[in-house]
């Protein structure tokens, strides 16, 4: 009968708006959930039949589909932790459960989040409080990545910083500038400090010989204190005393007691001098620099000596950039890179499967995933000292809910109209 398939349709109905209801309270109550991605329900009409011009109509009904808006992205919000971080643009931060890190990260199945605040626990390992793990690329110790599979999660491993970690910074380039005498000219002594591999302080001490015969000419001979005071580069400086170029160095001649290998550049201006603990570039000046060593008036004086590296530090922070890289800070002011966060791309991302705590994993609907650097290929960039808010809009929820009452009260009158409809037919037989 037409009449009890309206029953059946009233109640599909009733189902139908249960279900968004649920949906509707679902969203209301994450409005304030950071990463949140709402959730929203579709009605699709059940046709029972397809007849026409028959005289009767049978009533499907409705069916209800839910489906979650994982695509959205919400507002970013400012924090004052630099390792909240959240995801400006497409793409989701990889990251697993603390439970599966005595597996093996290969054998875990990657899953993903828009945002997370991560702090240290006492293994110095990143993680939110709901026990999300952070993941990303270590960095080599000069600071590069390696490159590792972007579509497997081999290579990523659990973000860890010690807190009371030290590291050192070895001097690989000095810059050099100093000023001979024109006049009065007598050999003079420089030491000038650098940091070994280990972070010890060593010293490349310098002198400056005149040549008490020709002019502007001086013997420069530098030995290296880790090496024993052996001499590792020994030059003769020729100095210009033209009237367009004058002061500045001429030529630049190894002597006949300097090492093989450390040699002279005429277009950086660069020594390639070698000490205990590997290559040192040092760079005096190219002929006709100012910049570099030169031989004016009658007194001597360093005008310009700098150089990298740093003695031994403690850690005191950590940053990560917008291209997803973690960088330490040391207190001797020495910074290195020590991890690259990298985000998950998937073809489909409101087909991933939503896990709880803001995170998804891939599944047929979404497609496989594949990692990219943080704002490179589809990709937004990594937020730090941020999180995302919820993609709820109240306003537009309550809205909905309003709609969705009116509509199950409906169904429950077309309910409550069958079956008065029904008892007046039970009273045909009075």
């Amino acid at each position: 009968m037409s009449i009890s398939s309206s029953l059946n349709a009233g109640v599909a109905g009733l189902a139908a708006n249960a279900t968004r209801l649920a949906t509707i309270s679902d969203n209301i109550a994450n409005s304030g959930t950071y990463g949140y991605k709402r959730a929203e329900t579709d009605f699709a009409s059940f046709v029972i039949s397809n007849s026409t011009n028959t005289g009767t109509y049978s009533a499907g009904g409705v069916r209800a589909t839910t489906s979650r808006l994982i695509g959205e992205q919400g507002g970013l919000v400012s924090t004052s932790n630099a390792t909240d971080i959240a995801v400006s643009g497409n793409g989701f931060i990889p990251v697993t459960t603390e439970v599966s890190l005595d597996g093996t990260m290969g054998d875990q199945p990657l899953m993903m989040t828009t945002t997370g605040s991560f702090h240290t626990d006492a293994d110095g390992i990143l993680k939110t409080q709901s026990g999300l793990v952070l993941l990303g690329w270590p960095a080599e110790a000069d600071g590069t990545i390696s490159t590792y599979p972007r579509d497997t999660m081999t290579g990523l491993e659990p973000v860890m910083i010690n807190s009371n970690q030290t590291a050192g910074d070895p001097t690989t380039r000095i810059n050099f500038g100093v000023n001979l005498p024109a006049e009065d000219a007598t050999t003079t002594p420089l030491a000038v400090e650098y940091f070994g591999n280990l972070g010890t302080s060593e010293s490349l001490d310098i002198t400056f010989v005149p040549d008490g015969v020709t002019a502007n000419t001086w013997t420069m001979t530098i030995t290296d204190s880790a090496s024993g005071n052996a001499i590792i580069g020994e030059y003769t400086l020729v100095f210009d005393d033209t009237r367009g170029a004058g002061g500045t160095l001429s030529t630049v001649t190894p002597t006949v007691n300097n090492p093989s290998g450390a040699t002279y550049s005429t277009s950086t201006g660069a020594l390639a001098l070698t000490v205990a603990g590997g290559p040192i570039e040092m760079t005096i000046g190219r002929p006709g620099d100012t910049n570099g060593l030169t031989q004016l008036s009658n007194s001597f004086s360093p005008t310009s000596i700098t150089k990298d590296g740093s003695p031994v530090g403690k850690l005191t922070s950590v940053e990560i950039d917008d291209g997803g890289y973690i960088t330490a800070t040391y207190d001797t002011g020495f910074t290195r890179r020590i991890y690259q966060i990298p985000l998950v791309d998937v073809p489909n991302p409101n087909g991933l499967r939503a896990l709880g705590d803001q995170t998804y994993q891939v599944s047929p609907d979404s497609g496989s995933f594949f990692l990219w650097d943080a704002g490179d290929g589809p990709t937004g960039t990594i937020e730090g000292y941020a999180r995302e808010s919820s993609t709820t809009d109240v306003a537009a929820e309550l809205t909905d809910l309003i709609q969705t009452q009116r509509a199950y009260s409906s169904n429950a009158k077309v309910i409550q109209t069958v079956d008065e409809m029904l008892q007046e037919t039970t009273n045909i037989k009075r």
